[in-house]
Formats: structure tokens, sequence, C-alpha cells
């Protein structure tokens, strides 16, 4: 008896320091930077001028601007939580050929921006390239599209604004969602600094929304794009299951094309 108190002691202990290691450590198990020197030069098939944009707060924050003259408008492109912009040539090639220009924008700590990371402070940054663009293109031709994690920065910017379109590919519901659904035995809920309840954004969003999510994908399951589309009032939406797809390459699919045709036509 004395001995599994002992144990249960020891494991009440670990579990603690989990979770406490989980709260100060969070945002290294949620971003995966790659940062690049300052002097890097981006290559793209296209021309474009890269810039950036100082925040109130100090930071100095990367972009890209894919120019091609469009009469259609131009698209805000939110990434993953991985890489740069750098990355990104395949992504600025689909919405030229769609007729768009492109802004492809990079993080704070991502890339060649600056700053420290916050839910608050990467809202604020998307809302400060959304007003840059708004010098450029009337608010009827932006279009916001999210990946992977950038669908919770995209989701709130929408909800926030009146973009044309929003284009949503392999979402989540909210972060605190899909924190559960990877690290089940810690009390996410009370723990978690990033949040982004997409559900939530959704309830404001006024334009129409286009989601894409593979069947298999293994990092963000395909139940949450399904209990986000739910969430979205009206019919002004679409749902395009890619069969087999998993979280990447969704590009490679016929289904994931046909359904782009669609939300950039």
């Amino acid at each position: 008896m004395r001995r599994l108190k002992k144990i249960g002691i020891i494991l009440g202990v670990f579990y603690i320091l989990l979770v406490v290691s989980a709260y100060y450590f969070q945002e290294y198990l949620i971003f995966f930077p790659t940062k690049m020197p300052p002097q890097h030069e981006f290559e793209y098939c296209q021309p474009f001028e890269e810039f950036f944009l100082n925040t109130d707060d100090g930071a100095k924050l990367n972009a890209v601007h894919i120019q091609n003259n469009s009469t259609k408008g131009v698209v805000l492109y939110f990434h993953g939580n991985s890489g740069n912009i750098s990355h990104l040539t395949h992504v600025a090639n689909l919405l030229t050929r769609k007729g768009y220009d492109a802004i492809l924008i990079d993080y704070r700590k991502y890339g060649k921006s600056t700053g420290d990371m916050s839910e608050d402070a990467l809202n604020r940054d998307a809302q400060l390239f959304y007003d840059h663009a708004l010098k450029s293109y009337e608010e009827n031709e932006i279009v916001l599209y999210g990946r992977s994690f950038g669908t919770g920065i995209a989701s709130r910017l929408a909800a926030k604004n009146n973009p044309c379109k929003l284009i949503l590919e392999s979402p989540f519901s909210s972060a605190v969602d899909l924190g559960k659904h990877r690290f089940p035995i810690l009390p996410v809920s009370l723990l978690s600094q990033f949040r982004f309840p997409s559900t939530e954004y959704m309830k404001e969003v006024k334009c129409p929304v286009f989601i894409f999510h593979g069947t298999e994908d293994r990092v963000i399951p395909y139940k949450f794009a399904k209990k986000l589309y739910a969430a979205i009032p009206g019919d002004g939406k679409a749902f395009y299951s890619i069969e087999g797809g998993g979280h990447n390459y969704l590009q490679d699919y016929d289904a994931f094309k046909i359904g782009m045709e669609t939300a950039l036509e």
C-alpha cells in the first residue's frame, strides 16, 4: 500500500511538471518557424515586390507582393505553422494562374519577420496587412486564404472585415479542439494561450466560404473541418472533401483543382 502511494505521488509530481512545462513551452509545441537571413533574395516566376510592415510593438513583418496587374484582385495568403514564404512558389503560381495578385505573409519569427508571438499580436498583424492591401485594392477585390494554422488567422480577419471570399485549406474548428486531440491527458482548455476559436468567428463571416480538407489528414483530422463547416450560417459555403488526401499536397488532387476553379473564379 505504501509503495502504491509512493508511486502515485511520483506520478502526480511528474504530471504537474508536464502541465507546467506544456504551459510555458506551448509556443514551441505549436510553431516551427524557419528563419531567413535579411539578405536572402526571393525567387518567384512572376514580378514581385518584397516589403516590410512595422508594428506598434516594434515587430518587423516581411511579405511578398506578387504583382500581375490583376483585374480580379488580390489574395492574402496565411501559411501553416512551419516553413516560411520562400517555400510558397507553388501557391504563387496557383493564384496568379487564376488571375489574381497575391500577398504572401510571414508571421513573427518566420522568415525575415521579427517580434514576440501571441494570439493577439498575430491577429493585429493580419489586420495590418489587410489595411495595407486596402491601399491598392477595393475591399470587394480582397480574398483571404488560410492553410492549416493560417486558417485561424484568416477566419478571424474575415469576421472583422468584409473580404469577397474566404478560402480555408485543412482548417481546424479551434486551436483548443486540436490541442485536446493531440494532448488528451492535458487540461488544454485551461492551459492554452493560443485559442483561435474559428467556429465562433464563422458566425460573423459575411462572405462566401470555401473549405478544402483531406479525408486522411492525420495532423488536423477531417472531423474538425466538418465541425467548422457546420458552424457557418446560411448557404454561402462549399466543402470539398479530398478523398485519400492527407495534410499536405492537396493541390495534387483533382477534387482540389476542380474546387479551386470555383473558389477563385
